[in-house]
């Protein structure tokens, strides 16, 4: 039996999104899910098995009227939980990437996703109630060099959660933000990594990062970097300096690397 209460799951057609989904059902919720792609129908048909009410949405969260379709479809409903994952990756070289490429990533991971985040943030202030769970990334530690402008939208998610924890720090509306590393998902297939050393290098269980997300963001915790390998990750990026971690970055994401790093095995 559901709960009574309605979450919201961006991006959850596959990967972490789609493991949250799964997560939320289980506990009873209710489910708003929405990516920009028809896959989205086929998984909210896999979440209906956990006996709650489920609405998928076909929309281009890069816009705001995609969220506002998003919005509309709660019907009025109490937004309880928002989790914020729908995003994007690019990966190359920045000068050689088309401009249409990287803005569409800009758009869907930070003007979209702000723009969400205010509208449900509004009201979940108005109620007092309410839980937001952002996707950053470690990513957002580390200057990425061929992988430039993603980073860059990581690090200002990263930024931005705390920011809008401290706001709304006397309110019963908690934000925590899932900082996973590189995970077995599609995202480096979409983002045409698949060249690249991170891109077949062995990564982390979606649902395993889904689970720790989700926990964080029941705990009221103000983040979690998930899995052991990226708290040391983490842990380093804040003592050593941005040039030598950009130059390490080039070694995982540089086109390339895999070829490199197989011959190097050898």
């Amino acid at each position: 039996m559901g709960n009574g209460k309605l979450a919201i799951v961006t991006g959850a057609s596959t990967g972490i999104g789609f493991e949250i989904a799964h997560l939320a059902a289980q506990d009873g919720y209710d489910l708003l899910v929405v990516a920009d792609e028809p896959l989205i129908n086929n998984a909210a048909d896999d979440f209906k098995r956990h006996g709650t009410q489920v609405t998928s949405i076909e929309a281009d969260l890069a816009t705001f009227e995609g969220n506002d379709t998003l919005l509309a479809a709660a019907n009025g409903r109490s937004i309880d939980v928002l989790v914020a994952n729908a995003g994007r990756g690019l990966g190359r070289a920045f000068v050689d990437q088309d401009v249409a490429d990287w803005r569409r990533v800009i758009d869907t991971n930070v003007t979209g996703t702000t723009y969400l985040l205010q509208k449900v943030a509004q009201q979940m202030q108005a109620r007092n109630e309410g839980k937001i769970l952002i996707t950053g990334s470690i990513a957002g530690l580390i200057p990425g060099a061929y992988q430039a402008v993603y980073n860059g939208t990581k690090a200002y998610l990263d930024s931005f959660s705390y920011a809008l924890r401290e706001e709304l720090r006397d309110t019963e509306v908690t934000v925590t933000v899932l900082m996973p590393g590189p995970t077995e998902t599609e995202f480096f297939e979409r983002a045409d990594m698949m060249d690249t050393k991170v891109g077949v290098d062995k990564k982390e269980d979606p649902a395993a990062t889904a689970k720790n997300g989700w926990d964080a963001m029941n705990s009221g915790a103000g983040h979690v970097v998930s899995g052991w390998m990226n708290k040391l990750q983490a842990a380093i990026s804040h003592i050593t300096p941005d040039s030598v971690l950009a130059h390490r970055h080039t070694a995982m994401a540089e086109p390339g690397s895999a070829k490199e790093s197989s011959n190097a095995d050898q």
